[in-house]
């Protein structure tokens, strides 16, 4: 086995600590040709496809890319920017201002990066690149709230794979989950508030999360539990009765049976049931993206208004907001512990004070002369 050449090294340099917020990716351009690209590394993962590898190469290559990567195109059409991917651009700012926020708490050596576990930038070529910046210490936030197998655990195997192919590894801490972080929960009902402090509030509000299959549930992945716990946090944050609000599932893929109720009809069914007012937030995802501002705010609306529904709300994600880049700041800052994201600043401060004095005395003896 041969390892990656090491990047130049001095001893006694100073250690230097960087936040890698990694989030699940986007293709390149709405095009059929980038979202083939992208769908084909997001679905050969074996994180998210649990079926044998040969009969899904087959599968995947002669019946879904064909067919899916067109329709998924035009669909990432109606949501691009002139500036890109909303999931890229928001993903990309809260990484400044969390480098910001932090600063703002005395962690002024400290790098914050986003990287995308599909697509780019990719995790493993932001962490190639770290490591030529003389980064050792890296410390991992996924943007999924919830753990799961499919999400989180995927980006830990993008990390140690990389990481297998390295002859000198950094320290590593990982964000495993923040579903009930109190901050993300509080950051979430701050959105919430604001929406009806504008818009009145519903007659129900719908928190969606992105499904997976029952099956994962049924080995013991904790996604479907850890969904549950924060929205019923929100919920009493909110000071909501559980007949004011309930739990969906979206984003159903092939014919097995994933985590239910699903959102699409179960929206259209409250609508024949007489709800006429429905908000849906979507707790799950930190950025806004296809599955909300297209599935959600374009497909699940009309599935609603068509079933007799009179006004759809949809709440954007917590994307750049303050409370939300706080609230990130809290839930990466004790995995920092120990680390001299302070220390090295201090010494820097303490470094450029004597070489002041040093270039003092320098002019001074030059006067003297």
């Amino acid at each position: 086995m041969s390892f990656q050449t090491e990047p130049s090294y001095q001893h006694g340099s100073a250690s230097r600590s960087a936040i890698v917020l990694v989030n699940l990716g986007t293709p390149d351009a709405p095009t059929r040709s980038a979202v083939r690209r992208y769908l084909k590394e997001f679905l050969s993962d074996p994180r998210v496809v649990e079926i044998p590898r040969a009969v899904w190469w087959f599968i995947l290559n002669l019946i879904i890319l064909p067919f899916r990567s067109g329709q998924s195109a035009a669909k990432y059409q109606t949501i691009w920017t002139p500036e890109g991917s909303p999931l890229k651009i928001y993903t990309a700012a809260q990484a400044k201002l969390l480098e910001a926020a932090l600063l703002q708490r005395g962690h002024s050596d400290l790098k914050v990066v986003m990287a995308m576990r599909y697509g780019s930038p990719a995790l493993p070529e932001v962490l190639k690149q770290l490591k030529a910046e003389g980064i050792n210490r890296i410390a991992v936030l996924p943007a999924y709230p919830q753990y799961s197998g499919t999400t989180t655990g995927s980006i830990y195997d993008a990390a140690f794979q990389h990481y297998g192919t390295v002859r000198n590894i950094p320290e590593l801490r990982f964000v495993r989950n923040y579903h009930d972080n109190e901050a993300y929960i509080h950051a979430l009902r701050d959105s919430v508030l604001a929406h009806w402090d504008q818009h009145g509030q519903p007659d129900k509000l719908v928190l969606s999360f992105h499904g997976v299959p029952k099956r994962t549930l049924m080995l013991g992945d904790p996604y479907h539990c850890e969904c549950l716990k924060t929205a019923r946090l929100l919920a009493a944050s909110l000071q909501l009765t559980p007949d004011q609000y309930m739990v969906t599932f979206q984003s159903r893929f092939g014919k097995a049976e994933w985590l239910q109720p699903y959102t699409a009809p179960t929206v259209a069914q409250l609508a024949r049931d007489g709800v006429k007012r429905l908000d849906v937030l979507c707790p799950g995802f930190t950025s806004d993206c296809l599955e909300t501002l297209e599935e959600i705010s374009l497909e699940v609306r009309h599935e609603f208004e068509q079933a007799g529904g009179q006004q759809f709300h949809y709440i954007p994600c917590l994307n750049d907001s303050p409370a939300w880049i706080a609230a990130m700041a809290d839930i990466i800052e004790p995995h920092l512990i120990g680390w001299p994201t302070r220390l090295a600043a201090s010494e820097r401060e303490a470094q450029q004070k004597d070489a002041q004095v040093a270039r003092a005395a320098a002019l001074e003896r030059g006067a003297t002369d």
